[in-house]
């Protein structure tokens, strides 16, 4: 069996595979000839969490601006609260619909626009690979720029500001 760094490990390689050479790549043709893969902070086992969602009884639907001007709407499904240097914090989880299964858990620290993506990273989590026993893997190492980091061919939502985090998270994919 993978450790989860094996398998953290994997992924990216898998990812920069499809970066290079993917027709769908955000990454334009003439940069992917000298694309030598993404940046990433070096995996920490302290900003991977094992939480309960807390779910909201009412599930109240947001809207978010993409970066085209547009308008997206989202259910907040749950918050995750989870305690960084003996502190607590909290992130809300998002849905697009009640039949949709995985859960979208987009952020902002003091690291965005600095040492990653200055709009904020994202986590996606799928119910049959990062929840056991009704415990989800919130884990840091997996945030991820979306697309529109790449490419403005992409529209992207922007993080609502509940989830703007007032701590650094060094863990994940960096700035490209």
């Amino acid at each position: 069996m993978k450790s989860w760094k094996q398998e953290i490990e994997r992924e990216r390689e898998e990812k920069d595979r499809y970066f290079k050479n993917a027709p769908q790549s955000p990454i334009s043709i003439e940069e992917r000839a000298s694309f030598e893969g993404l940046n990433y902070y070096p995996l920490t086992e302290k900003l991977r969490f094992e939480l309960a969602l807390n779910e909201h009884k009412e599930k109240r639907t947001i809207t978010v601006e993409d970066t085209q001007g547009g308008i997206q709407e989202y259910l907040r499904w749950g918050e995750f609260r989870f305690e960084i240097d003996k502190k607590e914090h909290a992130l809300q989880a998002y849905k697009r619909s009640k039949e949709e299964e995985w859960i979208w858990v987009p952020f902002k620290d003091k690291t965005s626009g600095k040492e990653t993506y200055g709009a904020g990273r994202y986590i996606d989590l799928e119910p049959s690979r990062h929840k056991i026993s009704g415990v989800w893997r919130l884990d840091f190492n997996r945030a991820y720029n979306p697309f529109c980091a790449y490419s403005q061919r992409y529209i992207c939502p922007f993080i609502p500001p509940e989830n703007w985090l007032e701590i650094p998270i060094r863990a994940g994919e960096k700035k490209y």
